[in-house]
């Protein structure tokens, strides 16, 4: 009895050297300063850290911040100190990108300049370059969107490994220490209007899963996320998307939820689909689903199409489950909002309450569990353009626009506008941001800011 006492008070001890061992380090184990994919935890954009900024400017509240090479939209992500990143260096001379929505911003061929995928990793409380890598270099085998970039996936993480994603060109998985893992080919394939790719890849169990929905052939894949071993491939019927696939888990099962111009299709763990939405989607879909409070929201509202729907789905279906026309509600959906979607940004569940930010600069809030309005379209005054996700932290909802200001409004059932931060001229703004414990990163054209209270004299014991 006594030995045994002794056996587990020495485990015992031998975890907590390993826990307390590891904070400092960051490796393996997930504090308050974990951001580890798009959105953050569960694809959401929600912080519950408490001691968020809500005011900052490129002078006010910095922590740090950091000019960054070539251009990327990707966001970053957080990992205890680690903060990881991607970007693409042109070694000739990039268009300059014209803000807002508009036509003619098609590059259907690709630039013949010599360009460099390099990652990176900083840390999170100087902002120092802990390691930089170029992965490829080479004239690019596919077009971007004026506006768009070669670095638009956002890097996923599992405390161990991260994996960075270009599209069209592949998949790197590093370890912490900069030491390159694996790589997995993503050949070129052409994307509608040639507005190159942006779907992020996502983390579940030991697998990673990548979404890739083209002009010509489009599947979901599975990789082993150890050794990059393909595990399993589906073909899907679908077209260009630019939406990162949500693995929803819930007390029935877990499903890999796909949002695409032609319907959402819900896939088990080993790529066969479970159950659909066809049709009644918007003609581009680029908003990511994510779940709050046992229903899944998935959104899709290209600007000049009729169909702009917001769905609200429960859990367990099967099959077909598409409504009928003009039907709002039915076993498995508990509501649509049949025109209410954004284009580009996510929508954003706080609470009892679903905000919508729309590209055109108006933000209108729902009941998240019922889909009944709250407050109507208010317009953001001179908000102009918006790409980035919104957030919410410590009450407020954030919308970041691509003028590099941030509209901080109240989490509320009404429309109430705080305040406005902004930022210098040079920092367009179209990457969604990530929070890391008190800190947030916001990621623009030239740089990547650091914010906190206090700024840089602030310091703690969780810093060291």
């Amino acid at each position: 009895m006594v030995s045994w006492v002794v056996d587990v008070c020495m485990r015992l001890t031998l975890v907590m050297i390993c826990v307390w061992g590891s904070c400092g380090k960051s490796e393996g184990f997930q504090d308050d300063r974990s951001w580890a994919q798009f959105r953050g935890p569960g694809g959401r954009g929600v912080s519950a850290g408490a001691q968020v900024p809500e005011v900052w400017s490129a002078t006010e509240n910095v922590a740090w911040k950091r000019d960054l090479p070539g251009r990327g939209w990707s966001s970053p992500v957080v990992w205890g100190r680690h903060v990881f990143l991607t970007t693409v260096v042109n070694t000739g001379k990039s268009e300059d990108p014209k803000k807002g929505l508009y036509f003619g911003g098609d590059r259907t061929a690709p630039p013949q300049s010599v360009h460099q995928w390099k990652v990176l990793c900083l840390d999170v409380v100087t902002g120092e370059v802990q390691w930089e890598h170029q992965v490829h270099e080479g004239p690019p085998q596919s077009s971007i969107h004026i506006k768009s970039s070669f670095a638009s996936e956002t890097a996923v993480t599992d405390g161990e490994r991260v994996y960075f994603c270009f599209g069209n060109l592949g998949i790197y998985c590093f370890d912490f220490a900069g030491q390159q893992l694996w790589r997995h080919e993503l050949g070129a394939v052409p994307m509608r209007f040639g507005w190159g790719t942006a779907a992020s890849p996502v983390l579940h169990s030991g697998r990673l899963y990548y979404c890739c929905d083209n002009d010509q052939q489009s599947y979901l894949l599975a990789l082993d996320a150890v050794t990059g071993k393909q595990l399993w491939r589906t073909d899907r019927e679908d077209k260009s998307n630019w939406s990162t696939p949500f693995i929803w888990q819930h007390d029935q099962r877990t499903e890999i939820v796909t949002a695409g111009t032609g319907g959402t299709v819900s896939y088990d763990l080993e790529g066969k689909e479970l159950w659909s939405i066809r049709g009644g989607m918007s003609s581009i879909t680029i908003a990511t689903p994510y779940a709050a409070d046992g229903l899944l929201y998935v959104s899709s509202g290209y600007v000049l199409d009729p169909n702009r729907p917001i769905y609200a789905i429960r859990p367990g279906a099967s099959g077909d489950i598409t409504p009928e026309k003009g039907v709002t509600s039915s076993e498995y959906i508990a509501w649509l909002q049949p025109t209410a979607a954004p284009y580009n940004p996510s929508t954003l569940v706080s609470g009892e309450r679903l905000f919508v930010l729309y590209d055109r600069g108006f933000v209108a809030g729902f009941h998240a569990r019922t889909g009944a309005p709250l407050f109507e379209q208010q317009r953001l005054p001179n908000g102009r353009a918006f790409t980035a996700s919104p957030w919410a932290a410590g009450g407020r909802i954030f919308c970041l626009n691509e003028d590099g200001v941030t509209f901080v409004l109240q989490d509320s059932d009404k429309y109430e506008l705080v305040r406005k931060n902004v930022l210098a001229e040079d920092d367009m703004g179209m990457a969604s941001p990530a929070i890391a414990g008190d800190r947030l990163l916001i990621r623009t054209s030239a740089r990547l800011y650091c914010f906190r209270n206090g700024g840089a004299t602030a310091g703690s014991e969780s810093d060291q």
